[in-house]
């Protein structure tokens, strides 16, 4: 078992972390305040062409390997809960919890306090509760 996750510790730190931004975001203004992906489509677009000095483009050969995909970098799988009835269903060597963003405080903060007592790893918990 702990080799396992040792393997996925490996592919994880392995994983390669590109940022895809869109063709040509650095010169205009309205693409620097939003420059999220966009598909390159002009015909002599170097972008597209993936011609040297130009940004990356999505394709499957970035995509990371089965076994850690979706993982949190801890390597652990994230579970997202509302209650403290969703605990008991996880295990704490396998999840890591994060709180609902629809769950208010008061109940966020009996939440943290319950998972951290039952053994598991609370993401968005803070540092203050």
């Amino acid at each position: 078992m702990k080799e396992a996750v040792r393997d996925v510790r490996k592919l994880i730190e392995g994983k390669r972390r590109i940022k895809f931004l869109r063709n040509k975001w650095w010169k205009f203004p309205k693409f620097r305040n939003d420059p999220k992906w966009r598909k390159p489509k002009g015909n002599d677009n170097p972008m597209r062409l993936k011609l040297k000095g130009q940004p990356p483009v999505v394709s499957v050969g970035y995509r990371t390997p089965k076994a850690v995909r979706g993982l949190h970098p801890s390597g652990l799988r994230p579970a997202v809960i509302h209650s403290a009835k969703e605990l008991k269903e996880l295990n704490p060597a396998e999840v890591i919890i994060y709180v609902g963003g629809s769950v208010g405080a008061r109940k966020k903060k009996e939440l943290i306090i319950k998972a951290r007592e039952l053994g598991f790893t609370v993401a968005n918990g803070g540092a203050g509760v």
